[in-house]
């Protein structure tokens, strides 16, 4: 499916660049998300409502995956990469000067379309920028540095708090920190020629295009969302204090952060990745089978989900490696908005699912639902494997 010329060094002025924009973009949304929330609650709003209005974020990405490729391919992928960057700032901004409620709204719409557009654009031009040989180490690394991006803004929010304007202005100042790694590269831009079908204007047939890829990542989406909203429910109702199981979660997101590099460069020596995504999804399987067993002590469930975490966020990260693989330029875009979107259908599917489950089954539809979605995804895998065989 490849038709333009791949690189054959690394073009680090490029991966660093995106790599550094979008890690401040995730420093920005770790500090700046549960800031929203806690702000809405000492206004007086309901959960409900706080629910609600976090909810049109889901929508919004739906959007920014839809519209991104478009915009790039018109405008040129940096001059979109630099607007969303001052879009998503002042929309941070914005949210502190909205004096009603119902201007929260078209916020958050702007928000998360500039947000879903940067992470579409700065995947795109990480995977065009590592040759073939390299590419899983090279998202290995994006993977680590966004997995730190995110946890260090919830430790500065800790630090900050959400009182007056100063949150609000540490969050706006490291959301436009991105902008400087952009114009450094400035013309290292990325092409969105070349492909098959390079100017196909929906991103939606490359959801089919390379299945193992968007399933990968949807299944991510549904687990890493479902189960971590759910997590401290599982926790609390298996005897653990909410201290205790916060730091369960910790234990996963260290898994993440550590295991991402090891895994992209062991996808560089696989000769077909889809094997590597099943391994990760049977690891995840077998890591919910074990659950049950090791939940009555701290640390051996601590021991499992650092190691099950960290794999089964091999799911994105390999997922984004094998997708580099199959399509290239134009393709290439569109395939990673399909990529994106479906991450956030997953998202809305999680919660939902899971949440389900532990109404129908117990404390137990936990580990019931999320092994469903791994075992949905293998037979994925098997199908797709039998039906084209190595190509």
């Amino acid at each position: 499916m490849q038709s333009e010329a791949l690189p054959e060094h690394v073009r680090w002025l490029s991966v660093g660049a995106a790599i550094a924009a979008i890690s401040v973009v995730g420093i920005a949304i770790g500090l700046g998300i549960p800031l929203l929330s806690i702000t809405l609650e000492s206004r007086g709003y309901s959960t409900s409502m706080i629910g609600a209005n976090t909810a049109v974020a889901g929508l919004a990405s739906i959007v920014g995956a839809w519209f991104a490729i478009p915009i790039a391919r018109r405008f040129g992928v940096i001059n979109i990469l630099l607007t969303m960057i001052v879009i998503g700032a002042l929309s941070f901004l914005g949210f502190y000067l909205a004096t009603d409620f119902w201007m929260w709204f078209p916020l958050r719409v702007t928000l998360h379309v500039a947000l879903t557009t940067l992470f579409i654009l700065s995947e795109f031009w990480i995977s065009t920028s590592a040759p073939p040989a390299k590419r899983g180490l090279v998202l290995g690394i994006y993977a680590t540095m966004l997995s730190l991006g995110f946890a260090l803004g919830p430790f500065l929010f800790s630090q900050i708090g959400s009182a007056g304007f100063m949150p609000y202005l540490v969050t706006v100042l490291i959301v436009s920190l991105a902008l400087v790694p952009v114009a450094i590269a400035r013309r290292e831009e990325p092409s969105l020629d070349g492909g098959t079908h390079g100017k196909s204007a929906s991103f939606v047939p490359y959801i089919f295009m390379v299945p193992a890829a968007t399933a990968a990542v949807l299944v991510f989406g549904a687990v890493e969302t479902g189960g971590f909203a759910l997590f401290p429910v599982y926790g609390a109702r298996s005897g653990f204090s909410e201290g205790d199981a916060a730091l369960l979660l910790t234990a996963i997101g260290l898994g993440n952060v550590i295991l991402q590099i090891p895994l992209g460069i062991l996808s560089d020596r696989v000769s077909d990745r889809r094997v590597l995504l099943a391994v990760c999804a049977v690891f995840g399987l077998v890591g919910m089978g074990i659950l049950p067993f090791v939940i009555q002590s701290w640390y051996l469930a601590a021991l499992v989900l650092f190691f099950w975490g960290g794999v089964v966020a091999g799911l994105y990260t390999i997922g984004l490696a094998h997708l580099g693989s199959r399509l290239s330029g134009g393709d290439l875009a569109s395939a990673n908005a399909a990529f994106v979107f479906c991450y956030g259908f997953g998202m809305l599917l999680g919660p939902q699912a899971i949440g389900s489950s532990m109404d129908l089954f117990g404390v137990h539809g936990f580990e019931l639902a999320i092994g469903a979605f791994f075992v949905l995804y293998l037979l994925l895998i098997i199908i797709r494997v039998i039906a084209t065989g190595r190509k």
